[in-house]
């Protein structure tokens, strides 16, 4: 159970505010699809998704993260019911029809957006009021990307997202799963094509100095938190504890740090960071850091902290 506790501060007197679950399940789901973007940095793709006849099933939301890559979306009201597994089912059906989440994609968001899908990242997001230790323990031994996300409301105007436990793989398509329900056979990742440089393709062509900054760098992030998860993607790696808070683009002997923090709110030092709000780039986040040196690393971690600490 949560021991998460929430007051409500007035002339210096703590007073408790008492949460509480959902009436419905599906006010649950509502109250998220409405907010996706917002809560989870999920862009909406469909409610109540069917699965077609052959699987007979419905999923609950769809959607597409900051990276491009497919989520599926859960959600249960008691501790006791078993989403993950019926989570599973669906991830492994989705991964099984592509092209058919591609064209939802490209009528919702367009080709752009369909084009640059992230199969290798496909996760799933299950989102309840608790979660039993059974279920924390189960995740750790699926080799999927699954969040478990515990939600409380107090009163009528405040949501609590937990983040509760998580798995990550590298390639999600390059795993095979079995449950109670299914055995899928294991996927090939997809080619990717085009003329840029993936991040392993840079750190190859760079020097034991500069793969050791890498290294460093990511090191930092992921000791930020317990809560920080890792993807490297083709062409940058991402950082997030519900939403990105930092993404790392490599090139040829320099870092680009880009950050969930408004430029507006930093003082800009020309070849060390700069204002990306109206410039195209890989990677979320408004404000990019070069970091070429350990001295830039240094002085690059108070931001990547704030950025951390505000997402």
């Amino acid at each position: 159970m949560t021991d998460i506790q929430l007051f409500c501060l007035s002339n210096g007197t703590a007073t408790e505010l008492s949460s509480q679950a959902v009436k419905l399940e599906r006010d649950l789901q509502t109250l998220i699809e409405s907010n996706m973007a917002t809560c989870l940095g999920v862009r909406f793709l469909a409610s109540e998704y069917k699965t077609g006849k052959t699987h007979r099933g419905r999923i609950d939301s769809l959607g597409l993260d900051e990276n491009g890559c497919p989520v599926i979306i859960e959600y249960k009201r008691h501790s006791n019911e078993n989403v993950i597994n019926q989570g599973l089912f669906y991830l492994d059906w989705l991964l099984d029809h592509q092209a058919e989440f591609r064209w939802l994609v490209m009528e919702t968001l367009g080709k752009d957006a369909a084009d640059q899908i992230e199969w290798t990242g496909t996760r799933l997001l299950c989102i309840a009021a608790d979660f039993t230790r059974y279920d924390e323990y189960a995740v750790q031994q699926i080799p999927r990307n699954i969040e478990l996300l515990r939600y409380k409301l107090f009163g009528d105007d405040l949501l609590l997202l937990e983040l509760v436990n998580s798995q990550s793989v590298p390639d999600a398509t390059a795993v095979k799963v079995v449950t109670s329900d299914v055995v899928t056979a294991t996927l090939q990742p997809r080619a990717t094509n085009g003329k840029d440089k993936s991040v392993t393709d840079w750190l190859d062509m760079g020097s034991e100095d500069f793969r050791a900054l890498y290294d460093q760098t990511v090191s930092y992030l992921n000791s930020l938190g317990d809560d920080v998860q890792e993807k490297r993607l083709k062409l940058y790696t991402a950082f997030r504890r519900l939403k990105n808070f930092a993404c790392i683009v490599v090139q040829a002997n320099r870092l680009l740090v880009t950050l969930a923090i408004d430029p507006a709110t930093v003082t800009l030092e020309e070849g060390f960071s700069r204002d990306m709000r109206n410039v195209g780039h890989w990677g979320t986040g408004d404000l990019e850091l070069a970091i070429r040196t350990l001295e830039d690393l240094e002085r690059a971690k108070p931001l990547l902290e704030r950025s951390y600490r505000e997402s």
